[in-house]
């Protein structure tokens, strides 16, 4: 691993450094940033992010790795890492643009129209449209081409009937991409055809989940009799699988950092140094200091895979399967972190509310959530058989439906 800049890496610091002193505030000595999900407590989180995010649009400093003729620098990966690393050291808004930017804008430009990509892609960069991904349903669990979205074409328009479930931000978003059956006597992965849908469309009801962090950032979206046309369809007729793969890598790579989720190791750190066991500071403590060395020998073991998979990248290498393990790893224990956190704190981590207990309210939102980072992006389960199957070369499980029309595999709706 090399942990200095390249001259030209430096050079791109140095502009991107430059560039947010003249539009944003620097974070003060230990100051952290907010998650994305701290963030959305905002009332004016959605309009905030849009500013800024509309800001760094006009300089070119958004949607970095986006080709120029759509608005981005054509970036390598590299440098969209050091402007993420300088980005973080000042007090703007996080990205709640993602889902859009990062997995259904690529989607677009390797399946879509020239019309989608010259409709679509400007005012994703801009953030002046926000897209929602409407993939996952109640019934088909990690298997996403289980899904059972009737698609029925009509003239130049398809009818849709069906719901989708764990829609992140459906409930302000003006677009979606849509995946749904067309062919339900094919084969599951080859009756699939992708949409783009207009979230205010008739027949669209987007019902926010309340989940037991007491927010609500997913939904349940319902589709009675909605129309699309067919314009608005990406790639070939029943070959959707094709763009939602690509929507799906793009989703992992964007997942596999762990970072966002709530506080880190140096909150955590600060928590036991701050809190008292048995009279005297926790950190004394030889049992808490040996769960802090081993969650900090595992943190640290992620970070410094991703700085391999960093290294490579500046080299104009290919990173190689490490890359794969990054939210196999990172999610759990976010997860185990928060939850020791909770133990340090005794009583007061079941206060939820930040006005009373700033630090504690971040560790008990971040324990509430950690379980849904471990199911977005692909469970523990699903991403373990993909390393197991693809970077090990392991045999594959049994696959009964494989071949088999859609319409004769039984399901729970059954």
């Amino acid at each position: 691993m090399d942990f200095d800049d390249t001259p030209d890496e430096a050079a791109f610091r140095h502009e991107a450094r430059a560039w947010l002193e003249r539009n944003a505030e620097a974070l003060g000595p230990g100051e952290r940033p907010p998650t994305p999900v701290e963030w959305r407590r905002r009332p004016d989180a959605v309009l905030r992010a849009r500013e800024w995010m509309a800001r760094k649009a006009d300089a070119r400093w958004a949607c970095l790795s986006w080709p120029e003729e759509f608005g981005g620098r054509a970036a390598s990966r590299i440098e969209a890492v050091i402007w993420e690393q300088e980005e973080a050291r000042f007090r703007v808004p996080p990205n709640m643009f993602t889902i859009g930017q990062g997995m259904l804008g690529p989607t677009l430009m390797a399946h879509g129209t020239p019309e989608q990509k010259l409709r679509y892609l400007g005012p994703m960069l801009r953030a002046d449209e926000v897209w929602c991904q409407l993939f996952s349903e109640p019934a088909a669990g990690s298997d996403l081409a289980g899904l059972s979205t009737r698609a029925v074409r009509d003239g130049d328009d398809w009818v849709i009937n069906g719901q989708k479930i764990w829609t992140s931000g459906a409930q302000y978003c003006d677009f979606g991409m849509l995946l749904t059956r067309s062919a339900p006597d094919n084969p599951k992965h080859d009756g699939i055809t992708y949409f783009i849908v207009d979230m205010r469309s008739p027949g669209i009801e987007v019902r926010p989940i309340r989940q037991m962090s007491g927010g609500s950032t997913f939904n349940e979206v319902f589709f009675t009799d909605l129309r699309i046309p067919d314009t608005n369809r990406v790639g070939a007729i029943h070959e959707g699988w094709r763009g939602a793969l690509t929507t799906l890598m793009n989703e992992r790579q964007t997942l596999s950092g762990g970072g966002g989720m709530g506080p880190g190791f140096d909150e955590l750190l600060a928590l036991a140094r701050s809190v008292r066991r048995a009279g005297r500071p926790a950190i004394e403590d030889d049992a808490v200091r040996a769960r802090l060395a081993d969650i900090y020998v595992r943190q640290k073991g992620v970070q410094y895979t991703r700085y391999r998979s960093l290294s490579a990248l500046s080299r104009g290498a290919t990173p190689g399967p490490e890359s794969s393990i990054g939210k196999i790893v990172s999610a759990p224990l976010r997860q185990e972190m928060a939850r020791f956190a909770l133990d340090l704190l005794g009583a007061a981590g079941s206060v939820v509310e930040p006005q009373c207990s700033p630090i504690g309210a971040s560790f008990s939102d971040a324990y509430l959530m950690a379980p849904g980072g471990r199911i977005a992006g692909g469970t523990d389960e699903v991403l373990r058989n993909v390393v197991a199957e693809r970077v090990l070369g392991l045999p594959p499980e049994p696959r009964v439906d494989k071949g088999v029309p859609f319409s004769k595999i039984p399901s729970g709706k059954s």
